[in-house]
């Protein structure tokens, strides 16, 4: 049996045992300390564009493949260990679901974000906002997936299969003018992005989601970098570059991605990777006063 089967096993067993999930973990620790050793990475010249719903990604990111000691670890692979990881990463709880962007310019501020259980928004440096200041969001400015509005109650109640999460996605009905092309014509890649890197989604529907991705065609697995494995996707919209992200198997976490999926359908692509950090809090940031 491969290392891929031997994932696939696990995924098919309710409760797989301790010791074959610590035994393909470490085949990834070693072969990622491989790959940590020897990679090299180059970067075009920092820089951000906005694209609008439905639009070709005009640039993303360019990295060279860095190398594994022994049979690579396959783009789904390391989806299907993830969807093992987000089954047993517990959910948490708290008053505001908080979101982070950041950006890879050290002086460019994060944008963040808290959302309330009843759908109450507040941001902070996200575009439009004055300087240092946390500014209640429109009541149509929250939780979003595939053009239409998702409430903490929704993100419950979604599949935890993932053929029949991909089905519910492509059944879902939202505002085209806030949709991508891509999602419009039923295509899942956006939304299930969404589901494992911004929105409070459940364990199980996190876990389902990365294995809904695992099964995308031509994902690949560029090597190991700081923070995780970094997977290529093809582009949904038809672009010759694809998405990048870096994925932690181990914590089910996407630690940084080249674009961000924003609420109103379009997606902004980076140069250099965007880092992504979600949690849950008790409290809105206090916030000077000028």
């Amino acid at each position: 049996m491969n290392d891929l089967e031997e994932v696939a096993t696990l995924l098919a067993k309710p409760e797989p045992s301790a010791q074959a999930v610590a035994r393909s973990r470490d085949r990834l620790q070693q072969r990622t300390r491989a790959g940590r050793a020897r990679r090299r990475v180059g970067w075009f010249v920092p820089g951000v564009a906005l694209v609008a719903a439905g639009a070709a990604a005009a640039v993303v990111l360019a990295t060279g493949a860095p190398t594994n000691d022994g049979a690579p670890v396959s783009g789904k692979e390391v989806l299907l260990m993830a969807a093992v990881g987000a089954e047993r990463t517990p959910q948490g709880s708290g008053t505001y679901w908080h979101v982070t962007r950041q950006w890879s310019k050290a002086e460019m501020p994060p944008m963040e974000s808290w959302t309330a259980r009843d759908g109450k928004r507040w941001t902070k440096g996200e575009p439009g906002d004055p300087p240092d200041a946390l500014v209640p969001a429109p009541a149509w400015k929250t939780l979003r997936l595939k053009g239409a509005k998702v409430s903490f109650e929704d993100l419950e109640r979604l599949p935890t299969d993932p053929e029949a999460l991909k089905a519910w996605i492509a059944e879902r009905k939202g505002n085209e003018s806030d949709m991508s092309g891509s999602e419009i014509q039923g295509d899942p890649t956006f939304p299930l992005l969404t589901l494992i890197t911004e929105l409070p989604a459940p364990a199980e529907v996190r876990s389902a989601a990365f294995r809904a991705l695992a099964a995308t065609p031509g994902v690949e697995n560029t090597g190991a970098v700081e923070g995780g494995q970094q997977l290529r996707f093809p582009d949904p919209e038809g672009g010759k570059r694809g998405i990048e992200l870096v994925v932690d198997p181990e914590k089910a976490q996407v630690a940084r991605a080249n674009l961000i999926l924003a609420s109103d359908g379009g997606v902004a692509w980076s140069k250099k990777f965007i880092s992504v950090t979600t949690e849950w809090t008790d409290q809105l940031p206090s916030v000077k006063k000028s």
